[in-house]
């Protein structure tokens, strides 16, 4: 740990859709922190191979895995549970589990599909938090991190549906910040496209040309958004709450997508 790295030892984090991507990066980097990290997902393999990728980078990590899915209101009471065992409370929530089931012109969209997307992406993510704040988040405080899109702050055309979903989830941000303060802060990130398998579709004509749009003329990376991450839920930003901070390599200040 840097000198200039605000630690987390002590916390007790639970990160869910943990086993890839973003969600397996802000694991990795709280446990680099100091928190203890719990991860879920879907899959059991998978999850134990993230929990042995985050043991590889940090040795010392506390670290461990409940498979289920997010969907779920017992998936989502065994999580908190195991984080709550693991780490002796539940100081730290990060949403980061999101599907997008569909694309292209919502009058073509498949309803059933847009249920499962708003289920998935909002209704869960504040399950989650239900369970988290009945669990001692209410009284011993902590910091909650919804991963929302770039998507959820200007329409794209492409991804409307998975947009509208991370629109709901910031306006969901706010009104918790307002209800929850001040012992819980809640904040969300907006990433632009992040180099994963979840973005494979958006870069299908070509890393280069996708990132072109781009002000920093790249593409995220997992990492990007975990530091993002680590800031808020640490003691650094003790004051900001209600806040979407977006990590999009100036995309948006470009008044285009």
């Amino acid at each position: 740990m840097t000198a200039n790295t605000s630690s987390l030892s002590g916390k007790s984090a639970l990160i869910t859709g943990a086993s890839r991507g973003i969600g397996l990066a802000i694991a990795t980097e709280l446990a680099a922190r100091g928190a203890a990290v719990t991860l879920t997902g879907r899959k059991a393999d998978a999850l134990d191979e993230a929990a042995d990728a985050v043991r590889s980078a940090v040795p010392d990590a506390v670290v461990t895995t409940c498979a289920g899915n997010t969907g779920e209101a017992e998936h989502r009471a065994e999580a908190v549970a195991a984080a709550l065992a693991a780490g002796g409370g539940i100081d730290i929530l990060i949403n980061n589990t999101g599907i997008n089931p569909t694309y292209g012109a919502l009058m073509e969209a498949d309803l059933d599909a847009v249920r499962k997307l708003f289920d998935t992406n909002v209704v869960a993510a504040l399950g989650y938090i239900q369970e988290a704040y009945r669990a001692g988040m209410s009284t011993s405080g902590g910091a909650v991190i919804n991963v929302a899109s770039v998507a959820g702050l200007r329409s794209t055309g492409m991804i409307a549906a998975y947009g509208a979903s991370k629109a709901a989830l910031i306006r969901l941000t706010e009104e918790l910040a307002w209800q929850l303060g001040p012992e819980i802060r809640v904040n969300a990130v907006a990433p632009g496209i992040v180099k994963t398998k979840f973005a494979a579709a958006l870069v299908a004509a070509g890393e280069d040309q996708a990132a072109a749009v781009y002000p920093m003329k790249r593409l995220g990376t997992p990492k990007d958004i975990a530091s993002a991450v680590a800031f808020l839920v640490s003691d650094d930003a003790a004051w900001i709450t209600g806040e979407t901070l977006r990590v999009d390599g100036g995309l948006l200040a470009t008044g285009g997508m």
